[in-house]
């Protein structure tokens, strides 16, 4: 089943990438299914994409998020901020960086690990720019907490222990927040938790391996507030983790031109009350074949239990793979459309040039730190 969309003759040129490839119209879904599309940049063969553009200079970063994170700007009023130490904390290091209500733009001199004791909080208008360096956080994760304006790329999270240990973990009451290019696995507790009011945010080129529940989105069914949620997760690569990408409560959940592979339990899950539109995502099923799950709770304000909803557009099932889809009903019917809250997005087939991107364009990746790293007068 491949992605149903029209493309048009695709353009050259470098700077073609800085545009989004589909454009849709929020008040005409059937123009959804006949977008234009652009070439891309390629590096070393491969397509690395959405916006290569943004390692053209430090802080073009700053708003250049698609989906429902697209707003954020992390710290691109603020001066620049050096890390310059391992250390966990004082002069130099990244938790001092991520204190205080003023924004800043923190990169880094060193290159290594960096092991947390504890939950690193990040303050609001930050960018944590891992670019030029490759950084690891491991011990503990980051901590996002009423919080917006947060921009997190180019980091590896790995071997985080504890009880309710969280690779990032965004709670509450935090918003506009963009991850990209992030290497996640092996934590004690979820790679990414989503939950308690946390809206507007993006998941981008992000790796995912060696982990058991990965992304969590939306508490538990006595939370209804986080009936506010709306997360995007496009150009991702699940590689062998075994559920929850994603597993939604209440939330809006905009998923497209992922790769998720062998899986354990299940690929996707939909919880109470939750809309999930699944777009031209690559599922490749391994002992376990079927990629949508569903699963019926009781919100604290109903009277009756219910699942969510979940809608696959152009998705591509391999390797024997079963949707799993349940269809019809209210619930199907009730399910958002993206162009409802933002008019564009770089989406492609799915194809096997696709998933050869994902596998070696996600993550963590060897780019320069850009020159011009002079704090915005």
């Amino acid at each position: 089943m491949g992605c149903a969309h029209s493309h048009s003759k695709h353009r050259n040129g470098r700077d073609e990438a800085a545009s989004p490839a589909f454009k849709y119209g929020p008040s005409d879904h059937a123009a959804a299914h006949m977008p234009s599309s652009t070439k891309p940049n390629t590096q070393n063969n491969m397509v690395c994409l959405p916006y290569a553009h943004v390692d053209s200079s430090l802080r073009a970063l700053a708003g250049q998020a698609e989906g429902f994170g697209r707003h954020a700007i992390g710290g691109l009023h603020g001066p620049l901020y050096r890390v310059t130490t391992f250390g966990d904390d004082g002069p130099g290091s990244l938790r001092e960086g991520c204190r205080g209500k003023e924004p800043r733009w923190i990169v880094f001199e060193v290159s290594g690990t960096i092991h947390l004791s504890s939950y690193l909080t990040v303050s609001s208008y930050k960018t944590i720019d891992g670019r030029g360096q490759r950084i690891k956080l491991s011990g503990k994760g980051l901590r996002l907490k009423e919080c917006e304006h947060v921009i997190i790329c180019n980091l590896e999270f790995e071997g985080g222990r504890g009880p309710d240990v969280d690779g990032i973990q965004i709670k509450p009451n935090s918003k506009h927040i963009w991850i990209d290019r992030c290497s996640l696995h092996d934590y004690e507790d979820g790679l990414i938790d989503i939950t308690r009011e946390s809206t507007d945010i993006t998941i981008s080129r992000c790796h995912f391996s060696k982990h058991d529940k990965t992304i969590l989105i939306g508490a538990d069914p006595s939370h209804i507030d986080d009936r506010c949620i709306r997360v995007t997760i496009h150009h991702c690569f699940f590689d062998g983790t075994r559920q929850r990408h994603p597993r939604v409560r209440y939330g809006k959940v905009h998923l497209y031109n992922n790769y998720t592979r062998n899986w354990g339990i299940y690929a996707v899950c939909a919880s109470v009350e939750s809309q999930i539109y699944s777009q031209c995502n690559i599922y490749e099923a391994g002992q376990k074949k079927v990629a949508f799950k569903y699963l019926t709770e009781k919100a604290t304000d109903r009277e009756k239990a219910a699942s969510g909803s979940l809608r696959s557009e152009g998705d591509l099932f391999a390797s024997g793979t079963q949707a799993g889809l349940m269809t019809g009903g209210a619930a199907e019917n009730s399910m958002f459309h993206p162009s409802e809250y933002y008019q564009t997005w770089t989406v492609e087939p799915p194809t096997d040039d696709l998933k050869q991107v994902l596998q070696h364009c996600t993550g963590w990746q060897r780019v320069p730190l850009p020159a011009d790293q002079k704090p915005v007068a």
